[in-house]
């Protein structure tokens, strides 16, 4: 009994505890509210960030004053100044110093292209403001001192012709890049005619069949286009080479030439076929021996050269008929 009431007077005494405990700590709490509530309020308002505090400062804004604009130089060109003191080498489109109109660019339909003022599709191409017709003449006038006069006897092409039989080709570009040099400039042709070459019968048709293609039958011309080497001079020297080369190998006999067939031959040579045999053994038919043979005559050799490389016509046939009547003295009825 006694124990059961030790634990009664316990368990009383720690519940008032946590009750006194409970009422203090809700007086503190509020206490606590009511000491922020007026920061709370403070923290309402905004604030600036800065991160470089200075003394602000008011200053006076201040008036730029500008100069006026003075108008373009074209409206204090004369009308006969020197083009070429204006102008005096390459450089970019500037419209200020071009007394011209100039327009260029797309505009819709209707409108008038751009003027020449801000326009920078006129500073994209090249231009040749400095190669005018006066500028010209007055570069010839200064380099005029330096040339020779042209030889006496060469003023037709039918004159110098003969003395100059070699032909080169060069282009030259102008372009709008960041590097002047264009590879297609590089491209060297060389031609001439093949007649104004020496050759035998051996050494012309192997020459042709070195050359190949380069060669037109039709113009007698021979062409050389080299374009393999990064710089003109050097595809100049290459076409040379190529032309001296083939010039001098086409006199070279090699041993397996010899042997070279009929078929093999690019020509019909009266020489080296049956018909001169044929045509000797006509002719000295039933001849005496001792007698001297006879052979066909040269311009029969070429008549029937003629008629086998170029083939049966209306003219080769003709001269064909007319030099075997006259080899065998029989007379045309």
């Amino acid at each position: 009994m006694a124990a059961s009431l030790t634990r009664l007077l316990e368990r009383s005494l720690r519940t008032t505890h946590a009750t006194q405990s409970s009422v203090r700590l809700f007086s503190n709490g509020s206490q606590q509210q009511q000491q922020q509530q007026p920061e709370v309020e403070d923290d309402e308002e905004f604030r600036v960030l800065n991160l470089r505090p200075v003394k602000q400062q008011f200053q006076r804004r201040r008036d730029i004053r500008r100069d006026d604009v003075t108008p373009p130089r074209t409206t204090r060109m004369a009308v006969d100044q020197d083009w070429t003191a204006a102008w005096p080498g390459p450089r970019s489109f500037h419209p200020a110093s071009v007394p011209l109109p100039l327009r260029q660019g797309f505009t819709e339909r209707g409108a008038a292209a751009p003027s020449k003022f801000a326009n920078a599709e006129l500073m994209k191409i090249p231009n040749f403001l400095h190669l005018t017709p006066p500028a010209i003449r007055q570069q010839c006038e200064a380099i005029k001192k330096f040339c020779t006069p042209w030889p006496k006897g060469l003023e037709t092409e039918a004159k110098w012709k003969p003395h100059f039989p070699v032909e080169v080709i060069t282009t030259d570009y102008c372009q709008s890049l960041p590097t002047v040099r264009n590879p297609e400039a590089r491209r060297v042709t060389v031609s001439l005619k093949l007649s104004d070459l020496k050759f035998d019968n051996h050494a012309r048709d192997k020459f042709l069949r070195l050359v190949g293609e380069r060669y037109n039958k039709e113009t007698d011309v021979l062409t050389f286009v080299t374009d393999r080497c990064p710089l003109r001079k050097q595809n100049y020297d290459y076409a040379l080479y190529l032309l001296t080369a083939c010039y001098h190998e086409s006199f070279v006999t090699e041993p397996w030439e010899a042997t070279k067939s009929e078929a093999d031959m690019e020509l019909y040579l009266f020489e080296r076929n049956q018909a001169k045999r044929s045509t000797e053994a006509i002719l000295n038919w039933n001849a005496a021996e001792g007698a001297p043979k006879k052979a066909p005559s040269a311009s029969y050799a070429q008549c029937v050269e003629q008629l086998i490389n170029e083939g049966e016509n209306e003219y080769n046939l003709a001269k064909y008929k007319e030099e075997v009547m006259k080899m065998l003295n029989v007379a045309a009825q």
